[in-house]
């Protein structure tokens, strides 16, 4: 398991966990990274920061710092 922002561009993996301090992990779950969902890394930025994936059918840009909060479990397809 790893999380987000170590993900290379076109992989895709399924949720596991999401840590962080209490007012991020609210709003990534607002958003609909939740323990169970399917996400794609479309892209990153020349610098690595901002991401940008796709879960639950639409695109969604995140921060590093927010990547950094989301356990991965990478799917080999």
């Amino acid at each position: 398991m790893t999380t987000l922002d170590k993900f290379a561009v076109g992989s895709h993996g399924v949720v596991t966990a999401v840590d962080g301090e209490n007012k991020i992990r609210r709003r990534l779950f607002d958003m609909g990274i939740t323990p169970g969902a399917e996400i794609l890394l479309r892209k990153k930025a020349p610098l690595g920061d901002p991401l940008e994936v796709t879960v639950r059918g639409y695109e969604l840009t995140l921060r590093k710092t927010e990547a950094a909060c989301i356990t991965m479990e990478v799917k080999n397809d």
